[in-house]
């Protein structure tokens, strides 16, 4: 796998990037981050905290959808 998600890239830039990876960020963070202004600029570490969750499980998970693509 060339490409690899990183808690320090911004949500909206790995949407963006890598569409398939939406239902894992809906699944940690729920419908609104789509519609969230702040999810074009916070990234995944800062996301995580407000939503009391675990940044490296996230991205641990959104990797694992890039490598099945």
């Amino acid at each position: 796998m060339s490409d690899q998600i990183t808690k320090e890239m911004s949500i909206g830039e790995v949407i963006d990037k890598y569409p398939e990876t939406a239902k894992v960020f809906e699944k940690y963070f729920g419908q609104g981050c789509f519609t969230c202004p702040g999810s074009r600029m916070e990234n995944i570490a800062f996301g995580a905290t407000m939503h009391g969750m675990e940044a490296d499980t996230i991205v641990e998970e959104l990797n694992k959808v890039l490598s099945e693509n």
